[in-house]
């Protein structure tokens, strides 16, 4: 049986998804859960970008352990010694260095010819052997590379020290059968001399077949990323191409090293982190995967499980929550609860954390894992509170106007605001906006019940957007117009700390040619 390494791109990658970037602290959180779920490799982020995904890359790099962690960089000098001042401290740490060879690219794009781009990729693949002894090479935009100059790019890489090749199909342009004759043929010619990594695009959401026909074909390494996302369609998703393999184990011969019941938990954090929603009838971690209406599916599934379900919901980590703490619990079960769920906080922060718990306990009878999960994710998405929610209060009916009566710390001040609008969360809105005196666009506005029950803890997630700051909030709380206010102050106090610190930025800034990479 054939292990398929599972090379995990969601933190560099997936975080080009529109609004799903990243802090420091929520890429660590995601990091670590990526260890519990087995993946073989983190590709962490690219340092060149900016000063905070350069910071981010580095703490992983020292902080999180078991697994290689990659860097990614431009075939260019000044990326690669980036990449390898981030990742230096890393027990296994790889470079991970790309090349455009399509003719589209090098015409238009890269403005070099055939040659000079092979020069370039085998100069910096022997820089990044000098630096590390696990480099790996994509040829970007390979599937629309004619294939005799892309072999000729593969060996040479190959031969001056890429341990792995990587053959993106960078704008999801290529075909299941087209993609297997071509890994085929790459294998055909390396052999062994390299492991054969993939990085499929969704844009024709052929991204896990594709993936899945390049292991048929040779394939040692899948790149991808939880939930599939990433820029434009997405990229091949994590759990869709494991469970896959773990299915039909009869069909590819082929496995990984993923704990399978880590899957729905590190699906919901990626959700939590990104605000970027799991569409219901997603395969694997949708909320309908294992939903069924249909009376003829019922019946079969009363008698016989396996008559409808080809996954066992208890495989990727779907089974019923369990109660397991109260209003009357301490902190040594909170504290023991956080570390089953796989969440690592200081004993300050566990102390905020417990405080809350408390707080929601004194307001629902029954506290479950999701509700827990809220809590920290609100947390772990507050930066430095410039503003602080002290009390709210709400007025709203059918013959009157909503009211919002907001009271707001800002630094040691604290503010007493009334305001009306068009609904309650208008009125909410403008209390907040007028107490601050900021002028953000509201971009997005999403809420969720995270468990069910009318004493269910509500989250609301927000998108704001002041001058080019783009930020995102998360809050949760019993009362959905709190969860509201407090997901509105939490972004409005990332404004605030991004203003202070303007180099602390997870947003992508490049100064030439390759400003967003697809890889």
């Amino acid at each position: 049986m054939r292990i398929i390494k599972i090379f995990d791109t969601t933190l560099r990658d997936g975080e080009q998804s529109p609004g799903a970037s990243m802090n420091v602290e929520e890429k660590i959180m995601a990091a670590r859960q990526l260890v519990r779920l087995g993946v073989d490799v983190i590709e962490a982020g690219f340092p060149i970008a900016s000063q905070g995904d350069f910071d981010a890359v580095k703490r992983i790099a020292e902080e999180v352990q078991g697994v290689i962690i990659a860097a990614l960089a431009r075939a260019k000098e000044q990326d690669i010694k980036r990449a390898y001042e981030a990742i230096a401290n890393a027990p296994k740490k790889r470079i991970h260095t790309f090349h455009s060879t399509s003719d589209i690219h090098l015409k238009y794009q890269f403005r070099v010819s055939r040659e000079e781009a092979l020069k370039r990729s085998v100069e910096m693949v022997k820089l990044a052997r000098s630096l590390v002894d696990d480099v790996e090479f994509s040829p970007m935009d390979a599937t629309r590379t004619e294939l005799p100059y892309l072999l000729d790019v593969v060996e040479a890489v190959i031969e001056a020290g890429a341990s792995t090749v990587n053959i993106p199909d960078t704008v999801g342009y290529t075909l299941p059968e087209e993609f297997g004759m071509m890994i085929k043929a790459i294998k055909e010619r390396i052999k062994d001399s390299a492991v054969i990594s993939v990085h499929c695009h969704n844009d024709l959401g052929l991204a896990v077949a594709n993936s899945l026909s390049a292991i048929l074909n040779g394939a040692g390494q899948v790149e991808c990323t939880i939930n599939g996302i990433g820029e434009r369609a997405g990229n091949c998703s994590m759990e869709e191409v494991v469970m896959a393999l773990k299915t039909r184990k009869d069909y590819y011969k082929a496995d990984t090293n993923i704990n399978t019941k880590e899957i729905i938990r590190t699906s919901r954090l990626i959700t939590r982190i990104t605000g970027i929603s799991v569409q219901p009838n997603k395969a694997i971690v949708g909320a309908n995967a294992f939903a069924h209406e249909s009376g003829i599916h019922q019946d079969g599934l009363l008698k016989e499980k396996m008559t409808y379900e080809i996954i066992k919901p208890s495989d990727i980590g779907l089974s019923k929550t369990e109660l397991v703490l109260g209003k009357h619990s301490g902190r040594h079960a909170f504290k023991s609860r956080l570390k089953e769920l796989g969440y690592e906080l200081t004993p300050e922060e566990i102390e905020v954390a417990f405080v809350k718990f408390k707080n929601l306990a004194d307001q629902k009878k029954d506290i479950f894992d999701e509700d827990i999960e809220a809590l920290i994710s609100e947390q772990t998405n507050k930066v430095v509170e410039t503003y602080r929610l002290k009390d709210l209060y709400v007025s709203s009916g059918i013959n009157s106007k909503p009211m919002a009566a907001l009271k707001l710390s800002i630094k040691d001040e604290v503010i007493d605001v009334i305001e009306y609008g068009d609904g309650p969360v208008d009125a909410v809105y403008k209390a907040i906006a007028s107490a601050t005196n900021t002028k953000s666009n509201l971009l997005k506005f999403e809420v969720k019940g995270i468990t069910g029950g009318t004493d269910a803890l509500g989250e609301v997630t927000v998108t704001l957007q002041e001058d080019d700051i783009k930020v995102r909030g998360q809050g949760a709380d019993t009362n959905i117009l709190v969860a509201a206010a407090k997901a509105y102050i939490t972004a409005l106090n990332k404004i605030a700390y991004r203003k202070r610190a303007p180099n602390i930025q997870t947003v992508k800034i490049m100064t030439d040619e390759c400003c967003k990479i697809d890889n």
